[in-house]
C-alpha cells in the first residue's frame, strides 16, 4: 500500500540518485578554451568608443566597398531594398520598425560601426576588415549628412559623431557611458 511515508522515502531515494549521479564524471565534452580565443570573439563596441579597434576609413573608400557588398540587399545609395534603408530624412512618425533609419533612430555612431562588423554583410558576417568597417560606416553617415564628404572615421572621430536621436532614448546603463 502507498503511504505518505513511502512517498517520502521514495522522494528522498530519488534524490539521492539524482544528487549522485550529477556528481558523477562529465562526458568530458568540449576543451578549455584560451584567452586569445576569448578575444577573437570580445569584439563589442560601447558608445563612448570603448573597443574601437584600429583603423580608419573614408565616404569615397565606403561608396566602392558598399557598391560591392551592400547595394544588393539596401538599394542604391542605401535607399532600401529587400534589406532595410540605411538612409533617409523621414521623421519617425510611430514605432513602426519600417520608419527606422540610421539617421531618424540610431543613438550611437558606434553602434553602426559594431553592427556592420558582426552581421554584415549577410551572407558572410565578421568578414570585412577593419578598415572597410570604418570605410562603411563613414559612407552611412556622409549619406546621412552627419559627417562631410571627406571627413576619415576612426577610434577618435567615430565617437564624436552625434547622432541626431541620441537624446531620445532612456539609457539602460548610464555608468556604461
Amino acid at each position: 500500500m502507498f503511504t505518505p511515508e513511502r512517498a517520502t522515502f521514495a522522494a528522498s531515494l530519488l534524490l539521492a540518485m539524482m544528487t549522485g549521479a550529477s556528481l558523477a564524471e562529465t562526458p568530458n565534452l568540449g576543451k578549455p578554451i584560451d584567452e586569445a580565443a576569448i578575444a577573437a570573439w570580445d569584439i563589442s563596441i560601447l558608445p563612448d568608443g570603448t573597443g574601437l579597434p584600429k583603423g580608419s576609413g573614408m565616404p569615397a573608400q565606403g561608396a566602392t566597398i558598399y557598391a560591392e557588398k551592400c547595394a544588393t540587399c539596401h538599394g542604391d545609395n542605401g535607399k532600401g531594398g529587400t534589406a532595410a534603408a540605411l538612409v533617409s530624412d523621414n521623421v519617425i512618425a510611430g514605432i513602426s520598425a519600417s520608419q527606422k533609419t540610421i539617421k531618424n533612430f540610431w543613438p550611437y555612431s558606434t553602434t553602426i560601426f559594431d553592427f556592420i562588423r558582426r552581421a554584415m554583410p549577410f551572407q558572410m558576417p565578421r568578414s570585412l576588415t577593419d578598415d572597410e568597417v570604418y570605410a562603411l560606416t563613414a559612407y552611412i553617415l556622409a549619406e546621412n549628412k552627419l559627417i562631410g564628404a571627406s571627413d576619415v572615421m576612426d577610434a577618435q572621430t567615430l565617437p564624436k559623431v552625434k547622432m541626431p536621436n541620441r537624446d531620445n532614448f532612456i539609457i539602460r546603463f548610464p555608468d556604461r557611458i
